[in-house]
C-alpha cells in the first residue's frame, strides 16, 4: 500500500477527501477546503450542490489505498471478501423483502411479525460481519472503522428510523454497508464485474 496514511473516518487531507469520495460514490452538502483541492485537481466535478469523483480521480483514489500485492494485509482482506460475499448476498435480500413483501405488493409495515423476522434476520447477519470485521481489523484497522458505522447504523434503525435501512439518502445501514463493500474492493483492486462473478460463485458453492 501506499506509505500515505489514509483516514477514512475523519477525512482531513485531500488524500482521505478523494478516497472517501470514491468509496461513498458522491458528497452532498459543503465543500471542506480539502475536497475544494480534490475539485480543483479535476479528481472530481462539482455539480450543483454534489461533488462526485472523475474517472482519474477514481484511479487515484484505488492507487492510494491499494493493498501490497502478496503482502499480509492483501491476504487478510481477501479471506475477508470470501467470508462477506456470501453475507452479502443475505443482506441484499433482506432489504428486498423489507421493501416489497412475498406476492410482489410494498411492504407498508403493518404486520409486525413479519417485520420482526426480518429484523431478527438483520441481527444475524450484523453478528456474522461483525465477526469478521473484528478479525480482519487485527491486521487492518480500517476494518474496524466500517464495524462502527455499521453498528451506529443499526442503532439508528431500532432507534425508530426504520426507512433508514434501504434509504439511498441516508446514511443507513444498507448505505454505510455499500461503502465497505466499496472500499474492500478498492483495496483489493477488484473490478465490480469481478466481484459479481465471484459472489455468484461463492454463493453456488455454499448451496450446492
Amino acid at each position: 500500500m501506499n506509505d500515505l496514511a489514509i483516514n477514512i473516518s475523519e477525512p482531513v487531507t485531500a488524500a482521505d477527501e478523494l478516497v472517501v469520495l470514491v468509496m461513498r460514490g458522491m458528497h452532498r452538502g459543503q465543500v471542506s477546503p480539502a475536497l475544494q483541492e480534490v475539485i480543483d485537481s479535476d479528481l472530481a466535478l462539482a455539480k450543483g450542490p454534489m461533488v462526485m469523483p472523475s474517472s482519474s480521480g477514481i484511479t487515484e483514489a484505488g492507487r492510494l489505498v491499494r493493498l501490497e500485492e502478496g503482502g499480509e494485509a492483501e491476504t487478510v482482506v481477501t479471506e475477508f471478501l470470501h467470508a462477506f460475499l456470501p453475507v452479502n448476498r443475505r443482506l441484499r435480500e433482506l432489504c428486498t423483502a423489507w421493501q416489497c413483501r412475498p406476492d410482489g405488493s410494498v411492504n407498508d409495515h403493518s404486520d409486525p411479525q413479519y417485520d420482526a423476522r426480518l429484523r431478527d434476520q438483520l441481527d444475524d447477519i450484523h453478528t456474522d460481519v461483525s465477526k469478521l470485521l473484528r478479525r480482519a481489523g487485527k491486521t487492518v484497522p480500517e476494518m474496524l472503522d466500517h464495524r462502527d458505522r455499521l453498528r451506529v447504523a443499526l442503532e439508528r434503525f431500532d432507534g425508530g428510523d426504520t426507512a433508514s435501512l434501504t434509504s439511498p439518502l441516508t446514511d443507513g445501514y444498507h448505505t454505510v454497508w455499500m461503502w465497505l463493500h466499496q472500499h474492500v474492493l478498492m483495496m483489493l483492486g477488484v473490478s465490480r464485474a469481478e466481484d459479481e462473478a465471484l459472489e455468484a460463485e461463492l454463493v453456488a458453492g455454499a448451496a450446492g
